[in-house]
This record gives C-alpha cells, structure tokens and sequence, in this order.
C-alpha cells in the first residue's frame, strides 16, 4: 500500500522576523504609529502568537481588549478604547487605559501606559471592527475555525468557566455576523504542530499582502 501521508511542515525560523521587517515598512496608520491588530475566534491562538511577534518586533508594545472589555461590555468598548488609546496615539503620545480585571469584576485606573512607538498591536476578539480599520496598517487573522477555537478556549478554561464561554459564543458570533474582521485581513495565520505558516488574505490589495507573497527575496513568508 502507498503510503500518501505527508509530514507537518517543519517550522520556518526566520519566519517572524521576516513579518515582523514587514511590518516595520509600512506606512503609520494611526498618527506615527503603525497600528497592527492581530484578530480570530477566541481560543484561535492570538495572545501566544502576538506576544511571539512582539518579541520578533523587538519589545513592541501589545494591547490585549480582554483588558478593554468586561462582563457587561464584551464587545461595546469601542468608544472607550478611541478616548482613552487611539486618540492619544494619532497625536503621538504614550496611551493610559484602564484595564479590566475579570476576577475583581471592574475597571482599575487608568494607569496602564502604552508608548506610541512604531510598531504598536492591537490583540483580541474584534481587534479588526470596522471602527478600527482606519488606523490600522495592518489586519492578521489567525486562521482556526470558529468551532475548533471555542473548543480549545473551553478545554483551558475548564468547567468552572462554563458558563461564561455559553454566554461569549453567542456574543461573538452577534459581533462576527454585525460587524467581520476575516475578509479585510491582509494577511491569515495558521498554527502549524510546530511554529506558523503565514498566507495572502482575503484583503489582497495591501502593501503588506504584497511583501508576504512576494517575500524578501527568492521565496515568500511561508
């Protein structure tokens, strides 16, 4: 019998770097600051891989909306997150938001500082709203189905949390039919068993769809 199955790609080191130079080159998009939202299902995988790319980017500064969001306001915090970070951005100077503490069930002061730097991400469910697609240069969607990323978010979880993931579903999929993030992404990422592939999304007539197809040099980000 002939063997057709096909070993999982091997990880690709230079991969977030090579994105994360990409990034760097294009254009600021929210006064000097390149704004990037990285969105997705929850559970598809955006906080690990964001915090990698930040890394890659060298210490860029990431804001999670779990800590722009509450229980009572889930997806209604936009006004909140114009007045307190974007604002403040487009002028070019350090954010102050107050962040959410889920167990505590309120908002702290605003004392939590985000720097205008070059490359600044936004990270979290609805990070690619139609409210914030003007000052984004860019929109990465990690590229899990919605099923499969609630299944994993409720298995780290745990049962306790149960119930807040019936009542985040509903939400979520509310947000996703009012308001897609997926068909302006420039760019989709997918988990791989080891490391990530990156590939051209639905939104494919960015600067950044073109370095990542085209690549730097004889192959692409892949």
């Amino acid at each position: 019998m002939t063997d057709t199955h096909r070993p999982a790609p091997l990880p690709d080191p230079t991969l977030l770097p090579r994105l994360a130079r990409a990034l760097s080159r294009l254009s600021p998009s929210c006064g000097p600051v390149r704004l990037v939202a990285v969105d997705g299902h929850a559970g598809s995988g955006k906080s690990t891989f964001t915090t990698r790319l930040a890394e890659a980017l060298g210490g860029a500064p990431v804001l999670r909306l779990d800590d722009i969001a509450s229980h009572a306001e889930l997806f209604d915090w936009t006004e909140r997150l114009r007045r307190q970070v974007v604002e403040p951005l487009t002028r070019g100077e350090t954010a102050h938001y107050a962040a959410y503490d889920w167990h505590a069930r309120r908002f702290g002061p605003a004392d939590r500082p985000l720097p205008a730097d070059p490359v600044v991400l936004l990270e979290g469910v609805g990070a690619g709203r139609r409210m914030l697609r003007p000052f984004l240069a860019g929109l990465l969607w990690m590229d899990l189905p919605r099923e499969a990323s609630w299944a994993r978010g409720r298995r780290r979880d745990g049962e306790a949390l149960s119930g807040f993931w019936d009542g985040w579903e509903a939400a979520e999929r509310r947000h996703f039919a009012e308001d897609p993030s997926r068909p302006f992404a420039q760019v989709l990422v997918r988990e791989l068993r080891e490391g990530y592939e990156v590939l051209e999304g639905p939104d494919g007539t960015a600067a950044l769809t073109q370095i990542v197809t085209q690549g730097e040099g004889p192959s692409a980000v892949r």
